[in-house]
């Protein structure tokens, strides 16, 4: 329980330092936003079609496009590859 204890404890005071900006060990992982609304709209496509088309439910993509939620997964790479070759996974998809 001691040891337990020590490490979430020199965890905390990491953390702490972390914020207020000084110089620690700690390893700052950040989640490239998407722009989805962004990558509908350069498909041209409405909600529903690009819901249709690419396979993700209305509900989600309403999420994602105001903010609510954002996409993980493979929902992430599949907006990312839409909005590299938005074609490319419309020609993968019809065959």
């Amino acid at each position: 329980m001691n040891k337990v204890f020590t490490e979430i404890a020199a965890g905390l005071d990491d953390a702490i330092a972390h914020a207020k900006g000084e110089a620690t060990n700690v390893i700052e992982h950040s989640s490239e936003t998407i722009d989805v609304k962004a990558i509908r709209i350069k498909t041209g496509m409405s909600q529903q079609q690009f819901c249709s088309t690419f396979g993700i439910s209305l509900g989600s993509l309403r999420h994602w496009e105001q903010g609510l939620r954002e996409p993980r997964g493979t929902a992430k790479v599949l907006l990312k590859v839409v909005d590299s070759n938005p074609q490319a996974i419309i020609e993968a998809i019809a065959h």
